[in-house]
């Protein structure tokens, strides 16, 4: 459908604010419309959680119209307002020419037709303006036709589109995921034939995108259609090479480890509903990335030592998407320690304290339910720990150190490797029990380190 149709907002102190600057816009002669994801998912019916407007003002009215205002994209038109609490990017009417970085247009071109500015944007979905005054939707792209049909189709020739901006090959796998909708053929064929110029996106962009469909709905979806396309293979072949690789099917019913880590994804998300952290979800991603490289068929099927080779092969690969160095912590613990749970019941009771007081152990415990639930679907030990959880007090999970140096400097102890040997003997034995205020610690200490 092209044309224009009447559709009643979300009101909300965002749209009402939103609004007011359409009409300050307007008011100063120009003419502003909403514009994009928000568009999108009022016709979808989702409340929007933010809004972009579209103008025939210049960078430089805009901020003559705007007091508070940022000019992060002013050379390609974009000029961030700050209302209040809230954010808005408002982007000139243009036209764009040759993409010869293939992300930045070459030349911007102003123009004052809405038509001629959506004719540019990505998708048809994400084509379609709202006017906030009158209530109307106005598709010029034949967006609603396929938000009916469940389908993403680029705005006009898709090589062009993603000529113009190879992320955008990843963009509609993300929008086909989060709304199951199929990808249409020429787009999807299109993303095929070019899948090999991802590797001219940088890196970050690229990071941005796959935590994106990771973190949404569906997931494992995202990820599939990332390997059908032939886009996992240029971004993350180390996941690509999962696909294929048998497991044995007494504890991987579900069939090799591609299928089991694209179920995991959606037990995370199921999981912590809807709202799975980064570490958590790229952990999960990449739990099992050791597998490829250390299977063996021995009595039956193994990975000796998966997690190890794992964590190693998911830092070099958090450090080549360039994530931060906390996020990698985070992520290789995840991978090196999710088959700890295995040894759970068997534990001194020191070194489960220690376990279930790991950094974010939360995390641990949500990715092995989720590997449980993806898997052989026994939660034994899943069950074990959350009721050690409740037994062991917070103070016993992680006690305060009953001595410290200076107090083994004052008992007659010289600096020292010893030190560290010594505090963590005592740890153990207060994670156990054995020890319980400083007289006992002392003479703990002594009868073990004797000076």
């Amino acid at each position: 459908m092209n044309g224009s149709f009447k559709l009643k907002p979300f009101r909300s102190e965002l749209f009402n604010t939103a609004r007011m600057m359409v009409e300050r816009l307007r008011a100063s002669g120009h003419k502003a419309f909403l514009v994009g994801g928000c568009v999108r998912d009022t016709v979808m019916g989702s409340p929007p959680k933010e809004y972009d407007i579209t103008t025939s003002a210049s960078p430089e009215e805009i901020m003559r119209i705007f007091s508070n205002t940022v000019p992060i994209g002013a050379s390609f038109g974009v000029i961030l307002i700050l209302e209040g609490e809230y954010k808005f990017e408002v982007a000139t009417f243009r036209q764009d020419e040759s993409y010869s970085d293939g992300r930045h247009p070459d030349r911007v071109i102003y123009t004052s037709s809405e038509r001629d500015d959506v004719t540019r944007r990505d998708f048809t979905i994400n084509g379609m303006l709202y006017d906030p005054i009158t209530e109307e939707v106005i598709d010029y792209v034949g967006g609603l036709d396929d938000i009916k049909s469940g389908i993403i189709r680029t705005i006009g020739s898709p090589y062009e589109r993603f000529n113009e901006d190879k992320l955008r090959m990843i963009r509609a796998i993300r929008f086909g995921a989060r709304f199951n909708y199929e990808i249409e053929e020429e787009t999807l064929h299109a993303i095929r034939k070019l899948a090999y110029r991802i590797s001219d996106v940088s890196a970050e962009r690229v990071r941005e995108e796959i935590v994106k469909i990771i973190t949404q709905k569906n997931p494992g979806f995202g990820l599939e259609l990332l390997r059908q396309t032939g886009l996992l293979s240029h971004i993350l072949p180390e996941v690509d090479k999962m696909y294929g690789v048998p497991q044995p099917p007494e504890f991987h019913p579900e069939g090799d480890v591609f299928t089991h880590s694209c179920l995991i994804l959606d037990k995370v998300f199921e999981i912590t509903e809807g709202d799975p952290s980064l570490e958590l979800s790229v952990g999960a991603l990449l739990h099992d990335v050791g597998k490829p490289v250390t299977i063996t068929f021995e009595d039956r099927i193994r990975f000796n030592a998966h997690d190890i080779i794992g964590a190693e092969m998911a830092e070099k690969i958090c450090k080549r998407l360039r994530f931060s160095n906390k996020d990698i912590e985070r992520i290789e613990a995840l991978v090196s320690e999710h088959l700890r749970f295995k040894d759970v019941f068997n534990m001194k009771e020191s070194t489960l304290k220690r376990f279930l007081g790991m950094p974010y152990f939360e995390d641990h415990l949500t990715l092995h339910l989720a590997d449980c639930l993806a898997s052989h679907g026994s939660t034994e030990a899943y069950d074990f720990v959350k009721k050690k959880l409740e037994e062991f007090k917070e103070e016993e999970i992680k006690p305060k150190p009953i001595l410290t140096g200076y107090d083994l400097i004052e008992m007659g102890y010289t600096p020292g490797p010893i030190f560290s040997e010594i505090l963590e003997s005592l740890e153990e034995a207060q994670l156990e029990g054995n020890v319980k205020d400083k007289e006992e610690a002392k003479k703990f200490v002594l009868e073990r380190f004797p000076i």
